[in-house]
């Protein structure tokens, strides 16, 4: 997302210029997948650059389970099991119309189980993990990683099934719990905006996280990685500004130079 409108081999290129040990794509931004390349052939650029791919996105509104949920489930699994991603990422709805998942409590948690009870074999056959992530929109059908935690401890799915910990929605959903245990990759990106109100951030707010980040990027990172958490780390910046950016090397490198150096001194 952060490179929007970079090709593929140019994504590559800077992230080996930025230090980066992988690489986390998605099927919704302009053009095809891999600049319409196979994924065998994908695959063969990652590995010579020494890079990983940590997730594929997205199934779109996963927990609307309905034959085009699992058709789209498959067909992404098999593209993230060509080109050698670890992991494909769940969206739930985010259109503020939660029927199918019900507005209770009770309600989601059974009919997300129901959904990774169709889900989870194919994520099996194909050695993979589902990475779900909750969106802290007020319109997000599945706001809470405690409930999606308390399912996938239910059914016994830590091992296939994990957290997407956003940051930027952590900080909207408002839940004190991070869950470091069950977080499979983490987002950051940071919003500066002063004039906003919590219910006025959208993800257009969005850039690299910087010395005026409003939404605690680093203490949730302090937190997560003193609970264990040794997982990738993911900048996903939707602001326009940052994929009109020329050569996003530098603001990336002095972006993750201030998030070092602020963990540094969180440390000390």
């Amino acid at each position: 997302m952060t490179a929007a409108e970079a090709s593929f081999a140019q994504l590559l290129t800077t992230a080996v210029e930025c230090g980066c040990s992988g690489i986390e794509l998605r099927n919704d931004l302009r053009g095809e997948l891999f600049d319409g390349l196979d994924p065998e052939n994908a695959a063969a650029m990652v590995s010579a650059k020494n890079l990983r791919i940590f997730a594929l996105a997205e199934v779109k509104s996963f927990n609307h389970l309905t034959a085009q949920t699992i058709t789209d489930t498959e067909q992404l699994a098999g593209i993230a099991k060509a080109c050698g991603s670890e992991a494909i990422a769940l969206i739930p709805s985010n259109d503020g119309n939660n029927v199918a998942t019900g507005t209770d409590e009770s309600s989601r948690k059974r009919n997300l189980k129901t959904v990774l009870h169709e889900l989870i074999p194919i994520l099996t056959a194909h050695d993979l993990q589902g990475f779900i992530e909750p969106l802290g929109f007020v319109s997000s059908s599945q706001r809470s990683k405690r409930e999606v935690v308390e399912v996938i401890e239910d059914i016994g799915a830590q091992d296939r099934i994990k957290l997407v910990h956003d940051t930027f929605h952590h900080y909207l959903a408002d839940e004190p719990e991070l869950y470091p245990e069950h977080t499979g990759i983490v987002h950051i990106s940071g919003v500066v905006e002063t004039g906003l109100t919590v219910d006025q951030m959208q993800d257009k707010h969005r850039i690299l996280v910087n010395h005026a980040d409003r939404i605690q990027n680093t203490a949730q990172l302090k937190s997560l990685t003193d609970g264990g958490y040794t997982g990738p780390v993911s900048v996903e910046a939707f602001a326009t500004e940052v994929h009109k950016t020329q050569n996003l090397v530098e603001p990336l490198r002095d972006s993750f130079q201030f998030i070092s150096s602020a963990l540094a001194r969180r440390v000390a």
